[in-house]
């Protein structure tokens, strides 16, 4: 299989920036850390990627497995070992019925840099310099929410990113740019058991690749 047949399966993965910087005192990764989230989560989500409206779902169980579902076409699991930073992905294409598994260190291969928190949680890490500020109320324009979340300003130079988050459940509930719309909106939240079955990626039928063989051959 050729490498770049990949990359479309995995481009609906929503993110605010790339590569992350060693973790500090007030920083992102202490204000949006993943510790203490529900064991089990199912949310729906709203997200605009490329000018374009998706419809996603995400199960998340801890930090062992997650599902998502992404305009009722890409299916995409994760599992890992718990504390582990690698991960295995796979990813079926409901509609061309393709199933296609690769890791995490070959995503990077071929510069889809994804990480667990990532899946999960809808945020990447900035990318270079930075600043998080707390902000006392939601910035005007902003769409009722529904749920208690801390507001936060994400400022990386002349871009200031709006962020909702809800500390309960270890997961922004809406994310906007300055002074536009919201880019990312969380429609609904289920803390309920989920059923085991919903992380069984069944590809019975589906032409199978492999891209960790394809691109550890190149």
């Amino acid at each position: 299989m050729c490498v770049s047949r990949i990359v479309p399966l995995l481009v609906l993965i929503p993110a605010l920036a790339l590569a992350a910087p060693p973790p500090r005192a007030g920083s992102f990764d202490a204000t949006f850390a993943a510790k203490g989230e529900p064991a089990s989560l199912h949310y729906q989500v709203l997200y605009v990627s490329n000018g374009a409206l998706h419809r996603m779902d995400v199960w998340r169980d801890g930090d062992r497995r997650i599902k998502r579902v992404t305009d009722g076409a890409i299916a995409t699991f994760a599992t890992r070992k718990p504390g582990e930073v690698g991960y295995t992905l796979k990813v079926l294409d409901l509609k061309r019925r393709i199933s296609t598994v690769i890791d995490r260190t070959n995503l990077y291969r071929i510069g889809q840099f994804t990480d667990w928190y990532d899946l999960g949680h809808g945020l990447r890490h900035p990318k270079g310099a930075y600043r998080l500020v707390p902000s006392r109320a939601a910035p005007a324009g902003m769409p009722r929410i529904g749920r208690a979340c801390r507001w936060y300003d994400l400022v990386e130079g002349p871009r200031t990113t709006h962020i909702c988050w809800d500390n309960a459940v270890k997961l922004p509930l809406l994310i906007a740019p300055a002074g536009g719309a919201p880019v990312w909106r969380v429609r609904a939240i289920d803390q309920g058991k989920i059923p085991g079955a919903t992380f069984v990626a069944d590809d019975r039928g589906f032409i199978r690749n492999d891209a960790n063989r394809d691109i550890e051959a190149d």
